[in-house]
């Protein structure tokens, strides 16, 4: 095996781009599985936290843009907050990096196999335990990554148009059907009565958890064609697509399960709120359908995830702050197949681990919504460092001061926000006050990590490509 530690360039065009920061943004099964657990911190308000989250997101991909003309790399966020804050940052934001998308291969598997679990029970009658199949999408997973990223990126993208347009269908039924007998509420858009300010930033974990990933082009800074052009336009994109999405959808959501304290009730407990509304309005064949179509949306984001991690890890590895066999690329596959390896085998074992800790009764939904809120954590953190560098590198470093410096301080600040609200001792309940706490602990075991293995290597491995 070649000891080859470049990715190929110029191989991936905008369609597979873009294609990325969908996938891992899935608006599909962010749409069916996410907008309950905002709903569980804010109360009726979910389309109001989505409106704030998509301005806060739009301030952050200001960040993303004007870096992703400046360099290009595998490293996507880590290598933007290094330029701007340094290595020791740097590091901090590639363990968080990693975390995140890690954490989402692992999260959104088992999503999958919990909703593809029930897909096969609708058609058929046979209980098939859900960790069956988030293996098998596990293995899967692996086998495309290994492969081609550029047939992962168009099958991800196909999937996520077909299943997008079916979720629309059903908001917009919804919609008809409520307004046409008791009245659309405007609820969703109003703070509820009777729960903290707090809860608005709490429900916003979940809320950038739905957007999380429309940074993901960036990771294929080194393989895409004209990369400058591609990855600013597929992040903007990504972000506006699906902000429209979410609010449309969770208006129909709510108004869907009634604007009052049954219907809240129903909407945070239920496990898939679209294939929940799709059965009361649409009937049994077309919540069929829909129950497939999450799933496999599900699979999409896992997908996507697990492509971006493996380069997370590669990037790290080429810079010198992990192992150096991390970074080889398969000298046929021009993959990373080494961290393609590391990231299934790990998440494999937190499934199983997951599953015999609880005496086989978990389900494949808990341990998404358990695992992807930690990933999302390291996001947040991810985004508040990147907005951060960019007032550091183009506002202080580069002396360039123009308004698109205001858009990271007001991002910072937003994000500072929503930190808050999840460590706020009074914020969130168990287990999910403990979360933030676990995150904290992997960064800092990571990053101790790679200072003990760049004093012990004694060297670093120069980086930040500008082409």
């Amino acid at each position: 095996m070649s000891e080859k530690t470049t990715l190929k360039k110029d191989r991936l065009g905008f369609l597979e781009v873009i294609a990325l920061s969908v996938a891992i943004l899935a608006p599909t099964f962010a749409s069916s599985m996410n907008f309950g657990m905002i709903a569980t911190n804010a109360g009726y308000s979910v389309s109001l936290v989505f409106i704030i989250s998509v301005i806060a997101l739009l301030f952050v991909a200001v960040s993303f843009v004007k870096f992703g003309r400046e360099f290009v790399s595998a490293g996507s966020a880590y290598t933007y907050i290094e330029a701007g804050l340094g290595k020791g940052f740097g590091t901090i934001s590639g363990w968080s990096l990693l975390l995140t998308y890690a954490a989402w291969t692992c999260g959104c598997s088992s999503a999958f196999g919990y909703l593809f679990s029930n897909f096969i029970n609708q058609l058929t009658g046979a209980n098939i335990p859900w960790i069956v199949f988030t293996l098998v999408a596990l293995l899967v997973i692996w086998y495309i990554t290994y492969y081609d990223v550029k047939i992962s990126t168009r099958i991800m993208l196909f999937i996520e148009i077909f299943s997008v347009v079916l979720v629309i269908i059903v908001a917009a039924v919804v919609i008809t059907r409520v307004s046409s007998t008791t009245g659309l509420s405007t609820a969703p858009f109003k703070i509820t009565k009777g729960y903290p300010t707090t809860g608005i930033g709490a429900g916003m974990v979940a809320a950038i958890l739905s957007f999380g990933g429309f940074e993901g082009a960036a990771s294929l800074g080194e393989e895409s064609r004209n990369p400058k052009k591609y990855i600013p336009i597929a992040i903007l994109s990504t972000v506006i697509f699906a902000g429209i999405i979410y609010i449309f959808v969770s208006f129909a959501e709510i108004n869907g399960f009634g604007a009052n304290a049954a219907g809240l009730k129903a909407f945070t407990g239920s496990g898939s709120t679209i294939v929940d509304l799709s059965d009361k309005f649409l009937g049994p064949v077309f919540t069929a359908v829909i129950t497939f179509a999450i799933s496999i949306s599900a699979f999409s984001t896992a997908l996507g995830s697990s492509t971006a991690s493996s380069r997370a890890l590669y990037q790290l590895s080429k810079d010198g702050k992990v192992a150096a066999r991390f970074g080889k690329v398969h000298e046929e596959h021009e993959t990373p197949y080494v961290a393609d390896n590391i990231i299934t085998i790990a998440a494999v074992i937190t499934v199983i681990v997951f599953y015999i800790a609880s005496g086989f009764k978990i389900d494949g939904f808990t341990v998404f919504y358990y695992i992807g809120t930690l990933g999302t954590l390291g996001l947040i953190v991810v985004y508040l460092l990147t907005s951060i560098s960019a007032v550091a590198y183009f506002g202080v470093k580069k002396k360039v001061w123009t308004w698109q410096n205001i858009a990271p301080v007001i991002a910072s600040i937003l994000l500072l926000y929503v930190l808050w609200s999840n460590v706020s001792p009074s914020a969130l309940s168990w287990p999910f006050n403990i979360l933030p706490y676990i995150a904290l602990a992997f960064i800092i075991v990571g990053s101790l990590y790679t200072y003990a293995y760049i004093k012990k290597s004694g060297k670093l491995v120069p980086r930040l490509n500008v082409r």
